[in-house]
């Protein structure tokens, strides 16, 4: 089968919500890293045969095939078409998914593919109550297939993290603990320089501005739960974010027309459903299937990202995979560096690949919770 490549992935900083990239328009943020692929490529962008990105929310400034609008928006010529998904939280992974496979099906060459989001214009759920003539706010309400299914089931990322950390016996203060951490190991990583090479900056703003110098473990202790009675509070949840990110995926015919030098492969790509009511839960069979897919354990993947939308899920997967902590999120996650939905699964990739260049690792798996109960794994083989 043919190989799909990562030549090149680059990423905006990720904004705080109402932070630094409050002022720009979501399809500019999309296209500041598809214009630096083709800067730093050196190619003939007329050779990108589509441009692939995810986006929740698709709504106002982010409608009408943001993907499109931001190929336009980086001065790709007309001829290069675009297209945007939505598999939630895995919807820029996704995009690579369909990049690859594109790719490996022979029948396209070079493809952009990535994401964007901008939520603090647009905040997560923003779409659920658009045009309904009966007011719902979620998607499932009157539909009869849902309901014979689930009944009343209430669906909330909120009540599935309580759930794991029941099920996992994970109580506030381990989840507290790991988000300091993650705030910890961010800040670290932005010291020593390991972003560097994976951010293009966007104006004045040149690094994240999510992870927090001055989070104490007693200051978390003392915010109220977002669940009465529950342990969740917003120190150990994803943070709200604007971002846009974006990777160069070509097939050896495109490497070798052009001049690349590829720097990953894509090793394995699957995505797997779940409970869509306790719907955080699907990384964990996914990352199994995966591993035994590829007839690789846990000791043969070198470093791990998994998205810490809540830290329950994280540590859930790592206890019920036997990860190794140290080789899980080691610059931080989503608690720290934020989460800008559409553009996370390919900002994690790109992270990934960084680090793996700079410890000299060979596989990087990664994979993510998705709304609906889903999970996107990836699995890169770092070249050279």
């Amino acid at each position: 089968m043919p190989e799909a490549y990562i030549v090149d992935a680059v990423r905006t900083p990720i904004g705080r919500r109402n932070g630094g990239l409050v002022g720009i328009h979501p399809a500019d943020l999309g296209a500041h890293p598809i214009r630096t692929l083709v800067e730093r490529g050196g190619f003939d962008p007329a050779a990108i045969e589509d441009v692939i990105f995810g986006c929740i929310d698709a709504i106002g400034s982010q409608a009408g095939d943001i993907a499109r609008t931001a190929a336009i928006a980086a001065g790709l010529p007309e001829t290069v078409p675009g297209v945007t998904i939505d598999r939630q939280c895995g919807s820029s992974q996704q995009a690579v998914h369909f990049a690859a496979q594109a790719v490996m099906s022979g029948t396209t060459d070079l493809v952009v593919a990535g994401g964007v989001q901008k939520m603090s214009q647009y905040p997560i759920l923003s779409s659920f109550g658009a045009g309904e003539p009966f007011g719902a706010v979620d998607p499932w309400t009157g539909c009869e297939g849902w309901e014979a299914r689930y009944g009343d089931r209430e669906v909330s990322q909120f009540l599935s993290a309580e759930q794991i950390a029941d099920d996992y016996t994970i109580s506030r203060e381990d989840m507290e603990e790991f988000a300091f951490e993650s705030h910890r190991r961010a800040l670290q990583a932005q010291e020593e320089g390991r972003f560097l090479g994976e951010i293009v900056p966007v104006g004045d703003v040149k690094a994240d501005e999510g992870p927090r110098a001055d989070t104490t473990l007693e200051k978390m202790a003392e915010l109220r739960t977002l669940i009465p009675g529950g342990r969740l509070t917003a120190a150990v949840s994803s943070q709200i974010s604007d971002a846009g990110a974006a990777l160069l995926i070509a097939s050896e015919a495109a490497v070798k027309e052009h001049g690349f030098t590829p720097r990953a492969r894509i090793h394995h790509l699957s995505v797997l459903g779940s409970d869509p009511v306790n719907l955080l839960t699907a990384p964990l069979p996914a990352t199994a299937r995966a591993l035994e897919r590829t007839g690789l354990g846990v000791d043969d993947i070198d470093l791990f990202e998994v998205n810490e939308a809540f830290a329950s899920v994280v540590l859930a997967w790592q206890q019920e995979l036997g990860v190794d902590p140290a080789k899980t999120n080691v610059n931080g996650g989503a608690i720290s560096l934020g989460h800008p939905l559409g553009a996370s699964g390919a900002r994690i990739m790109i992270t990934l690949l960084h680090e793996l260049e700079r410890t000299g690792g060979r596989y990087g798996l990664q994979t993510m919770c998705e709304g609906g109960g889903m999970a996107n794994v990836t699995i890169i083989e770092r070249l050279g």
